[in-house]
């Protein structure tokens, strides 16, 4: 592989990115023609009110919504998404955040959907409040109550299921926020859960969408998004709001708008049909290695497209998953895969492979798998 001058200067390598859309890799690559929207729309300046308002009358037709907010990256839309629903449009909460003085400051959400992202909930100065059944939930919704949050990931746990949770919440006056990061594609769930009756939805837009890393958008109810607007672009205001540091160039907004526009004209089963071919190429290769079962999965609740699935017998011989690991991460090219140690098990996830890359993974894990 060769590194691009302006990595060769800071003295970096580009790697095989097998692990999916993760930030700790780059997220995903952008097309050339969203890099030219970029570039084009850094030639002149712009009213960025305008601007926001007109991207996020973009979002909202395509998630039919009633309106929509491009944000600094899907942490920052839930920021703003609980911001929303602690202040609505009262100037004078906006101010106070973050806070937790707020009457409205506590995040409902289910104890097995806990997870390392959940602070940008408390960053407005919510406090998350575990759930574990229907009844609890039903017992917990307060006065205090800003929101009921549902995370939609591969690897989380659907709690009570995202239709019973809307439900439950909504019986109560309580709007619902939902992140679905990585969820895009399917190109099906920019509108779903909007119909389904989530208040507030919130995405990545680098990831599946191939947009700038650093965007994100979110989408629902014209009040809350107003309110998350405020939270975020209240540019006339006294006092800066939380969601300042959360900007969002004219650069990345166009970017976004682009690579959306592109994302929704793209053949979906082309592109499945693209991962599913990388991935048997690279099982044929590797599945008699003695020891190891080798699968093609595509559960839509636990995988990321067609992935590669290596599992480790008991009569498997070769090296540990550390030092298989280790090898990948420190050969020519440098290679990254998603693991499950707990489980013993390496997953090869094809969205981000690039043509070739697939023969180059086969011919490295089958080099390091056979070693006694």
């Amino acid at each position: 592989m060769n590194s691009p001058d302006v990595y060769k200067k800071l003295g970096i390598e580009p790697v095989i990115n097998a692990q999916s859309w993760v930030t700790v890799l780059g997220g995903s690559l952008m097309k050339p023609e969203v890099l030219s929207a970029m570039n084009e729309a850094s030639s002149v300046f712009v009213d960025m009110i305008k601007l926001n308002k007109s991207a996020g009358d973009f979002i909202a037709k395509i998630c039919n919504a009633e309106k929509g907010l491009i944000t600094s990256g899907c942490a920052a839309a839930q920021v703003l998404m609980v911001s929303a629903c602690m202040t609505g449009k009262d100037e004078g909460k906006i101010d106070l955040l973050p806070s937790s003085d707020l009457e409205k400051n506590q995040v409902l959400l289910h104890s097995k959907q806990r997870n390392r992202y959940e602070k940008s909930f408390t960053m407005p100065g919510a406090t998350i409040v575990e759930f574990s059944s229907e009844e609890e939930l039903k017992s917990l919704i307060s006065n205090k109550t800003a929101c009921v949050a549902y995370v939609l990931a591969p690897w989380l746990s659907r709690g009570l299921g995202l239709s019973r949770t809307i439900d439950l919440a909504h019986e109560k006056d309580v709007p619902i926020i939902m992140d679905a990061a990585a969820e895009l594609p399917p190109r099906a769930n920019l509108s779903k859960f909007i119909d389904m009756g989530v208040d507030l939805v919130a995405f990545s837009g680098g990831k599946g969408i191939q947009g700038p890393q650093s965007t994100g958008f979110l989408a629902g109810k014209k009040d809350l998004v107003d309110a998350a607007f405020m939270n975020s672009l209240n540019l006339h205001a006294e006092l800066a709001a939380i969601g300042r540091p959360m900007k969002v160039s004219k650069e990345n907004i166009v970017g976004l708008v682009t690579a959306l526009e592109m994302f929704i004209d793209t053949d979906e089963s082309k592109e499945w049909s693209d991962w599913l071919d990388k991935s048997k190429r690279i099982k044929n290769r590797i599945e008699n290695t003695k020891g190891i079962k080798v699968t093609i999965e595509d559960d839509e609740e636990t995988r990321q497209g067609p992935t590669v699935v290596i599992r480790f017998g008991k009569n498997y011989k070769g090296p540990s998953l550390k030092k298989i690991l280790f090898e990948l991460e420190n050969g020519k090219p440098n290679i990254f895969v998603s693991t499950q140690p707990h489980i013993n098990e390496i997953s090869l996830i094809m969205v981000n492979i690039q043509d070739g890359e697939d023969i180059i993974i086969a011919e490295r894990l089958t080099e390091i798998l056979e070693k006694s």
